[in-house]
């Protein structure tokens, strides 16, 4: 849990060990983390050079291992070609050379040349071709700070994912499990993702004690998805396991409390009906007359018994033509209104009884939602080049959008009454300093819109990206079969046209230089792919990684991609961990994983943009030149798209003193500071919101 938690939150819980001297290994400590792009706070020095030198070497231990681990300095990063980029063959030249060792034969499978896609030199062989990195003012430094103890810093943690405003991601949300089992007693203030709730309920439930903040029936199905080790989002099914009695009891108590008060929650059953049929037979509901209301639940899943949904309801009134009636139906249920706004909007004929509607539950929505449709709306001005669509597993897929747009003043008056109820949301912050890096990171409504890692933003936000070189790389390490993964990198002109590529199949092109091609990684491989941002001929990047053949993204036992920047003069081996930027693992159900796409301005102004999705792809054979097209539509219609950002939030605050944090900069007064790291020089009393907390600028 230790470097669990370094690795979430960069803060180091202090050591419960004898005082001593640890000074030698706290100035190793400082060079080691140097190496890698990180340096310790003056107060985790301190702390480390008080303690006995065994225990101050075990907690440096552990720091570094969690920092490496982020940056994906863990592994060994090894090149086909060992002296990448230097020296790469033409790849005609390249399959040639291969080919003189088939003996003359007619013939030949290329991927199984014995000189092809298994690495013909050690690590070391590919170190020594190498000189050694040469330090720049550009090279990132990531600040890595002491904390309190660690059963503070576990309960802090444990706390900051309860109660997060925005649902969590995969790994967000196995991290909460973790914690939940040993932090049941802790306080919340309030969970309100539904999602979070199962995943603390299911802990609870294991424990014996009743359940926390249910108000729907679907609220105990998705803690009995989670209790019995299935899917919490109820995407998919759940094979129940058997409950024990007393489990039973507390299940059939949440149902019968939900039902008991208020009656119309039973709507919501018909939409998981055979999934509460299942669960029904695991808890003998019929088996005692203690819970009716949970019975009732039953009722309506087995089809004994009719209750009509708000949405049900609803669609019957746009059957007949009566958008009015559509939008008071909706108003039961806030957040279906909300959703539904566009359809609502599109089908009036006048939209003043539909905004009336939106009126009277504005304040009843969640802030994710009311940000999600405020977003929504700041795109409906015009057809879009592309409409995108995206899932909670983060696949992805693309059409034309038929949608007739929306008059602009009707998005202004429904933007102007959202502005305003968050604007009446958002706390007086007192003093406010904020990083302008952070002002183009796209608000985390979701953790599904981003991947774990480190310095990793959500879908849409937008990165400056500033450097000679930008070499990006994938690593991946099968679990039981060969697999092969293809790093390549869709070169696309101002208007989203092809202008090239490279690949395994094409290892130049503008300046661009693959490293070569590994077809199998018993024990991990790693490509990299280097684009000169200084030369290149192309207005768009959108590298992209393709299973070629195995194992998928979800199966390997690791994949990673992440990106580098450099200036020419640096030199250094392919890879270096503290040139890394961003590194975010590779998880999705997709073959065809598009992390981002970086793009360049008429002012020539690189910049990355966030896409974390998947493509679903061929079983096998996945090439560049088979998705390409697909491709350059989806980045076009993500990267013209106008996002939700942290400066929108910003600019609603009212009361609140904003100004800018200048790097070096020691406020004398505390001060609520926002920004992608927390920086050194904070005055105590601070508040502190990072890129791990920016979920909690988002209105509850």
């Amino acid at each position: 849990m230790l470097q669990k938690i370094i690795r979430h939150t960069l803060r180091v819980p202090r050591a419960a060990a004898p005082a001593g001297d640890g000074s030698a290994v706290a100035r190793q400590l400082d060079v080691v983390l140097l190496s890698v792009g990180f340096k310790a706070d003056r107060a985790l020095l301190e702390h480390l050079a008080a303690l006995e030198t065994g225990a101050a070497m075990d907690l440096a231990v552990a720091v570094v291992d969690a920092v490496r681990g982020l940056v994906g300095d863990h592994v060994r990063h090894n090149a086909y070609f060992k002296k990448f980029p230097r020296r790469v063959p033409d790849t005609v030249e390249f399959w040639v050379s291969c080919l003189r060792h088939t003996g003359g034969a007619e013939v030949v499978d290329l991927l199984t040349l014995p000189g092809y896609g298994r690495y013909q030199h050690s690590f070391a062989d590919m170190l020594a071709e190498h000189d050694e990195l040469i330090a720049s003012v550009k090279d990132r430094v990531t600040v890595v700070h002491l904390g309190g103890t660690l059963e503070e810093e576990t309960h802090s943690l444990y706390r900051s994912l309860a109660e997060s405003v925005t649902p969590l991601g995969e790994a967000g949300l196995l991290l909460l499990a973790e914690l939940a089992v040993g932090c049941g007693d802790v306080e919340l203030d309030a969970v309100p993702v539904r999602e979070n709730r199962a995943v603390v309920n299911a802990a609870r439930l294991a424990g014996g004690r009743p359940l926390v903040a249910v108000d729907t029936v679907t609220d105990v199905l998705r803690a009995a998805c989670q209790a019995s080790g299935g899917d919490v989002t109820l995407a998919e099914p759940t094979r129940f396991r058997s409950f024990t009695r007393r489990e039973r009891r507390v299940l059939l108590a949440a149902l019968d409390r939900v039902v008991a008060d208020n009656a119309g929650k039973l709507g919501d059953v018909s939409r998981f009906a055979e999934r509460f049929k299942r669960l029904g037979s695991y808890l003998h509901a019929y088996e005692t007359a203690a819970y009716p209301g949970a019975r009732e639940v039953f009722d309506v899943a087995r089809g004994d018994r009719k209750v009509p949904s708000v949405a049900g309801r609803a669609e019957r009134a746009f059957a007949d033509g009566d958008v009015s009636r559509a939008a008071e139906v909706l108003t039961a249920a806030p957040g279906l209104l909300m959703r539904s706004l566009d359809r609502l909007l599109r089908q009036a004929d006048a939209p003043d009884a539909v905004l009336a509607a939106m009126g009277q539950v504005l304040g009843s929505v969640s802030g994710r939602v009311l940000c999600s449709v405020r977003e929504h709306l700041m795109n409906r001005a015009s057809p879009d080049a592309a409409r995108a669509f995206t899932t909670r597993g983060r696949r992805a897929w693309v059409t034309d959008d038929t949608r007739p747009p929306l008059p602009r003043e009707v998005i202004d008056r429904a933007g102007a009454l959202i502005d305003a109820e968050l604007a009446a949301r958002l706390p007086a912050l007192g003093r406010l300093v904020v990083d302008p890096a952070v002002l183009d990171v796209a608000l985390p409504l979701s953790g599904k819109a981003t991947e774990d890692g480190f310095a990793v933003l959500p879908r849409g936000s937008r990165t400056h990206v500033e450097g000679e070189v930008l070499r990006f790389f994938t690593y991946w390490r099968q679990a039981r079969e060969s697999t092969d993964f293809d790093l390549s990198a869709l070169l696309l002109d101002s208007h989203f046209r092809y202008a090239g590529h490279v690949s395994w199949t094409n290892y130049h092109d503008r300046g661009a230089v693959y490293s070569g091609d590994l077809t199998e990684a018993p024990h991990g491989a790693t490509e990299f792919i280097d684009i000169p941002l200084d030369s290149l001929d192309a207005a768009y990047v959108v590298p992209q990684v393709n299973v070629f053949s195995g194992e998928g993204f979800d199966d390997v036992a690791e994949s990673m991609f992440g990106w580098m920047l450099r200036d020419r003069a640096q030199a250094g081996a392919p890879f270096e961990p503290r040139t890394v930027r961003t590194r975010s693992d590779l998880r999705g159900r997709g073959r065809v994983a598009l992390p981002m796409v970086f793009g360049r301005d008429r002012a020539g102004t690189w910049t990355a943009t966030w896409l974390h999705l998947y493509l679903a792809g061929a079983p096998r054979f996945n090439r560049l030149e088979t998705n390409q097209a697909s491709t350059s539509v989806l980045a076009r219609g993500l990267v013209e798209r106008k996002y939700l950002t942290v400066g929108y939030l910003v600019g609603l605050l009212r009361g609140t003193e904003v100004s800018v944090w200048e790097p070096g900069a020691r406020p004398a007064e505390p001060v609520t500071f926002v920004g992608l790291h927390r920086p050194d020089g904070l005055p105590a009393g601070s508040t502190v919101i990072t890129l791990e907390t920016l979920n909690r600028l988002v209105p509850a």
